[in-house]
């Protein structure tokens, strides 16, 4: 079976990631000190995956304001929801509000737009 995670999660996840992989690149800068331009280069390089953090961070905070509260059947958690279908934040139970979704087969294709 495959392992679902909640879209919320995996914003959050990709934005901590970005963190430490800018402090990883500063760090990397450090090796450079000879060369002034290539550690300058580092430094920024990292310190704009920080920032891009902090946006990301921001913009899910904003999404996850205005995101639909539903109860997990499952664990009886209360958990947010992105799009048709969604994961639970706790346990990763798959959701859904669209009644014509209900007992098939999970796939996160059905949040992506019809033409």
């Amino acid at each position: 079976m495959l392992s679902f995670t909640s879209k919320i999660n995996k914003i959050r996840t990709f934005a901590l990631a970005l963190v430490f992989a800018g402090i990883v690149i500063m760090y990397i800068g450090l090796f450079f000190r000879v060369n002034q331009f290539v550690m300058s280069a580092f430094m920024i390089l990292g310190f704009l995956a920080i920032i891009a953090s902090t946006i990301i961070y921001f913009w899910i905070g904003m999404l996850s304001s205005k995101t639909i509260q539903v109860t997990c059947p499952e664990c009886n958690k209360p958990t947010k929801m992105l799009g048709r279908v969604d994961a639970c934040m706790h346990c990763n139970e798959p959701l859904t509000l669209d009644k014509s979704l209900e007992g098939k087969e999970f796939d996160q294709a059905y949040n992506k737009k019809r033409p």
